[in-house]
């Protein structure tokens, strides 16, 4: 029985994930637990693990005697987690470009070209889905269990707000560019080149963020000196 609640948990949270992810449950909605059971045709149980799981998993918050709602990040924290990744991604792309062989790359151009076709037939749902799976397997090809913990966290916590960046005309085109470039580094085993794009390929998606969004990139913190006693 504590298999099958177990296995009933795992279930219930991938597909609450799905559904947030995709956008089919709103940034913001309150998830009943009664509904939710019902819906996915499992006890409360199962649906209470799945709702610690995916707090974990930066998805949802629990409030004490308000319930649980999905998350909704603002501008601010996107930019946050942008920062974070650009760093985290650039690290990965060092470290995958020294372990990766021949059948690793192939792997990565495979995910490329996938991207390269949802871009032909307009479909940004499968574009989105196949840029996330391509940058995981970057940070997976790392070989840091911890990073790519970290990694989907701060992935999952975005995609909560980054679909709206999709959708403006030629982004798709522009990254697809991006990310030919980065795997052409990896393939030469230019560690430092392929960290570098990374980088760049995270804070120019950033960039585009801003430009839909109307806002204004955050001005750059001065440091403060430090006053002699």
């Amino acid at each position: 029985e504590m298999l099958r609640e177990h296995s009933l948990a795992t279930l219930a949270q991938q597909e609450l994930e799905r559904r947030i992810i995709s956008g089919e449950i709103a940034a913001g909605t309150k998830l009943n637990e009664v509904e939710v059971a019902s819906a996915l045709g499992v006890s409360r149980g199962p649906v209470r693990e799945a709702f610690r799981a995916l707090e974990v998993a930066g998805l949802v918050r629990l409030e004490k005697k308000r319930g649980v709602f999905v998350r909704q990040i603002g501008i601010a924290e996107a930019d946050e987690i942008y920062e974070l990744r650009a760093v985290l991604d650039e690290y990965a792309g060092r470290r995958a470009t020294q372990n990766v062989e021949a059948p690793d790359v192939a792997d990565l151009r495979s995910r490329l070209e996938r991207m390269e076709r949802a871009v032909g037939r307009g479909d940004l749902d499968t574009y989105h889905d196949a840029n996330v799976a391509f940058h995981d397997r970057v940070v997976e090809l790392a070989g840091n269990a911890k990073l790519l913990a970290l990694y989907r966290r701060l992935v999952n916590e975005l995609s909560l707000y980054r679909r709206a960046t999709l959708d403006q005309s030629g982004i798709p085109s522009v990254s697809l560019e991006e990310h030919r470039g980065i795997v052409d580094c990896i393939a030469a085993g230019q560690a430092a080149a392929a960290g570098r794009l990374l980088h760049d390929h995270v804070m120019a998606s950033r960039e585009r963020m801003h430009r839909k969004t109307g806002s204004p990139l955050p001005a750059p913190k001065s440091r403060r000196t430090r006053r002699s006693a």
